[in-house]
């Protein structure tokens, strides 16, 4: 890069045999056809706005050309071989001292840019080939070139497609090879992430991305890895790219100084980036920007725009005498009308501040250290930290160069070793590489350092293991590959079948993207956003349009052993996957079945899968109710059964007693008995039926007919009566005080009492309580729900049966307080089968000693005399 003196010398009076200029819209071939004019010559150098450009631009020429021909020139980039005839530059690095035949400067109408733009306009005035020179640009540019040069040859150029206005579009709406456009950081950031969850993923294009890492991007969306792209505006300078619609997110950008509205030549700018050669091209807006009005859109359209009245302008004449003399060369007033001073630059910001340092002031003397001084203020502010950080390290730079001629190899080597950190998030990242920049800048001056070949390597390879973590953050951050493969496979799956296969283990995979895991039926995708699930579920049902009808056959030649009924959850399951549960039917004894979430192609798939489930459901019916369905069959041949059997039937073996089943006849209550059937004082039931695991059956679908579907835990197994909060409700449990009885046990223990107290009041068995299965103190309880009468003993009955008398029970209608001892019953019932034939030997002999009558006192009248 030529030093601050050299480019004092300016060619403006020496004209080139021919000045020229290109201007037109985007998609003109203006770049290419300035590359194919340098190359025509036998040197050339040719500027750029962007080190991207640049970059880009050089790779091209090398291809054309060759590597030992071609120079790049970047503020943080040299590449110089030394036969090198071609010059690919950025703007600000172009070498002006070397006498070239060609020479061209792209996107000359940034010279009306208020913080660059008086290095454009020096180029403008200044730069010549002394053969041929080339200005590119927009058509804004045209009355002020000519003003300033008089002599030029303007070349109109004209779109090779159509640039058509689309008006406003939702992001989820907005077709494949779009380039989506913000003017924040920020705003990149949230539009990145809704277009990843919504359409897969999309390449992000941002001014602070270094070479490596842009062109990594780039590549990701050219190759259609993703058909999404989004930027800043620096795609608006020249970045060629296969993009079919350019989606503007917003209409006003900050400039530097405040947020202002965007000139329509700016959204022309970029919305021009839409088509490609022939290929016509469309524009519009998107997210929160609102629809452009129809007088804008159709200049946009027919590229009719203010022409622009001014340029920024810079002193490019300074005086190195001494930095104040420097300083006000820089504050020159515009020489000509159309020219007028641009922003005051960082590097001037840089000047002023270092004239504020004391030890600078003293050191600072002279033509050259006044260059110097001028040279190292010239150092990009890449970082925009926001305070004086820049500036000290300007100082301690200038400090080193003045006092050592050069820069300490460990000055160098500790920045480098700080910013070698390819760890971090996206932001960490860009900000280290905006760091390396600086560093590369420094390294790319050669008369700053001893070893400046050496910095040069280790900067780039540090930028460039930076710019690789930064691109793999990028894409994990906004590239759903597996979603955005889905996507652009489902749309051709028409022309182009899915490639898809299930392992053995189930696991379903697309397109080489594992999707999920089949599970039975359904497709279990595991963690997986929302916004994702649709896609998805969409490409793994097309692969399961073969593995699910095979499956099905499986299933449904399943033998039973596969099939399982989780007799408290009433979950079915094959082979340990859940398929479905069981719901209300017509009976409590004919369920139906819920398949869970399922990936069937159809209802037939569907019900075929319903139906084996119910066949097996039936089987375990019949297998646990086979006496009660043996009943059903017997009562086709027995009217008198056939009214309580299709009870039984229909409340599952245990059904509520009505008035007229105490009234049926003698031998038909022997019938009834004889088939099994108990007409009980509490229901209508089957003994046979009472096992445990067929009572916790007859719940289960007791539980599930009314509807519920919460768990259902059975008793342990061998007890007779259970709490009554965890028993309550089920069929085949009686409610007796706070616990819930057998119903089989609590039918014969009541017959059993009635049976003892049916002519006068009798003590408790001392065993009772066990006959119930609870303890003693809850007897009382249970005894007053099954309405047996019964009062402590009173005195008397423990003088003569011992001081540990039971309960004294009473029959029916007798009344406690008149009740004498010697009516307790004291005779046993023999009876072999009853549990009261040891009653005997429980209560002691009760003796009535007979009543002593009086003599009978015999009175005589006597007849009286007669």
């Amino acid at each position: 890069m030529p030093s601050a003196v050299q480019r004092t010398f300016s060619t403006a009076h020496t004209m080139p045999s021919a000045v020229r200029a290109a201007l037109g819209p985007t998609n003109t071939g203006k770049t290419h056809y300035a590359l194919t004019r340098m190359m025509a010559h036998a040197t050339g150098i040719i500027g750029f706005p962007l080190r991207l450009l640049a970059r880009e631009n050089y790779e091209r020429l090398v291809k054309a050309k060759g590597a030992r021909f071609v120079a790049l020139i970047t503020g943080e980039e040299k590449i110089i071989p030394h036969g090198a005839k071609w010059f690919s530059c950025t703007v600000e690095a172009m070498p002006l001292d070397r006498k070239v035949e060609f020479i061209a400067v792209d996107e000359i109408q940034l010279a009306a840019d208020p913080d660059r733009g008086h290095v454009f306009t020096d180029r403008l005035l200044n730069a010549r080939g002394t053969v041929e020179t080339l200005f590119l640009g927009a058509e804004t540019i045209r009355p002020l070139i000519k003003r300033l040069i008089p002599n030029i040859e303007i070349d109109t150029r004209h779109r090779l497609s159509s640039l058509v206005y689309t008006g406003a579009t939702k992001l989820s709406k907005l077709p494949p090879r779009s380039a989506i456009v913000a003017f924040s950081m920020a705003e990149v950031y949230t539009l990145a992430e809704v277009v990843r969850r919504r359409r897969g993923g999309c390449a992000v294009i941002m001014g602070q991305l270094s070479p490596r890492t842009r062109n990594a991007q780039i590549e990701l969306y050219q190759n259609r890895e993703v058909d999404y792209l989004v930027a800043t505006d620096a795609i608006g300078m020249g970045l060629n790219m296969d993009v079919d619609h350019v989606a503007l997110a917003q209409l006003s950008k900050f400039d530097g100084t405040t947020p202002r509205p965007l000139y329509p030549q700016e959204i022309a700018q970029i919305a021009g980036r839409a088509g490609r050669g022939i290929r016509d091209g469309t524009f519009g807006t998107t997210a929160d920007a609102p629809a452009l009005s129809e007088t804008l859109a159709e200049t946009i359209e027919h590229h009719r725009f203010e022409p622009i009245k001014r340029l920024s302008w810079r002193n490019s004449r300074l005086d190195f005498t001494n930095p104040r003399a420097l300083l006000a060369s820089l504050t020159v007033s515009p020489p000509q009308k159309g020219l007028v001073p641009g922003r005051i630059a960082s590097d001037v910001t840089t000047l002023e501040s270092l004239l504020l340092d004391p030890d600078i002031q003293k050191t600072a003397r002279g033509r050259d250290a006044t260059a110097l001084l001028w040279d190292v203020c010239q150092i990009p502010d890449f970082r925009k930290l926001g305070d004086d950080s820049h500036a000290r390290l300007c100082s301690n730079l200038y400090m080193h160069l003045l006092k050592d001629g050069t820069i300490p190899p460990n000055w160098m080597d500790g920045h480098l070793r700080g910013l070698d950190k390819p760890e971090g998030d996206i932001d960490t990242l860009m900000q280290r590489l905006t760091g390396i920049r600086v560093c590369a800048y420094i390294a790319s001056r050669n008369e700053w350092s001893r070893h400046a070949n050496t910095w040069q390597k280790r900067t780039r390879e540090v930028e460039e293991r930076l710019s690789d973590a930064l691109h793999d953050r990028l894409t994990a951050r906004f590239v759903d590959r597996r979603a955005a493969t889905l996507l652009r496979r489902l749309d051709d799956a028409q022309d182009h079948p899915l490639l898809s296969a299930v392992t053995q283990d189930g696991t379903v995979v697309v397109e080489g993207h594992e999707i999920g895991k089949i599970e039975g039926f359904s497709l279990n995708l595991g963690p997986i956003e929302d916004s994702e699930r649709a896609l998805v579920l969409r490409a793994g049902r097309r692969a399961l349009q073969q593995e699910i009808p095979r499956r099905i056959h499986q299933f449904t030649h399943a033998p039973d052993a596969d099939l399982a009924l989780n007799t408290e959850t009433a979950i079915l399951s094959w082979n340990g996957v859940p398929l479905g549960r069981l719901s209300a039917g017509k009976t409590v004894l004919q369920p139906h079945i819920r398949l869970f979430h399922d990936d069937f192609a159809d209802t037939q798939q569907r019900t075929q899968v319903e139906k084996r489930l119910i066949t097996f459901v039936q089987s375990l019916i019949q297998r646990d109710f086979s006496v009660l369905f043996a009943l059903q069959h017997a009562a086709e041949t027995h009217p008198a059964l056939r009214g309580v059997v299709h009870r039984l039937v229909e409340d599952g073996g245990i059904t509520p007693p009505l008035p007229a089943d105490y009234t049926i006849p003698h031998n038909d209550r022997r019938l009834l008995k004889k088939h099994g059937i108990i007409i009980g004082h509490f229901a209508l039931f089957m003994p046979a039926l009472m096992r445990p695991h067929t009572l916790h059956m007859r719940a289960l679908l007791a539980h599930i007919h009314t509807g519920h579907s919460s768990p259902l835990t059975p008793p342990p197994p061998g007890r007779i009566s259970y709490p009554l909060p965890e028993i309550s409700g089920r069929p085949g449990w009686i409610p007796a005080g706070d616990v819930g009885v057998r119903l089989d046990i609590i039918e014969r223990r009541f017959h059993d009492l009635k049976r003892l107290i049916t002519h006068a009041p009798c003590l408790a068995p001392r065993d009772l309580p066990s006959w119930f299965g609870i303890r003693a103190a809850q007897l009382p309880q249970i005894l007053a729900a099954l309405g047996i009468r019964h009062q402590p003993p009173t005195v008397l009955d423990a003088r003569v049966f011992g001081p540990a008398t039971p309960l004294l029970l009473l029959p029916p209608g007798t009344q406690a307080h008149k009740r004498r001892p010697h009516t307790v019953r004291t005779k046993p019932i023999h009876n072999a089968n009853s549990p009261f034939a040891a009653l005997a030997a429980l209560r002691p002999a009760t003796h009535h000693p007979p009543q002593q009558r009086k003599p009978r006192k015999h009175t005589h009248k006597r007849k009286p005399a007669l």
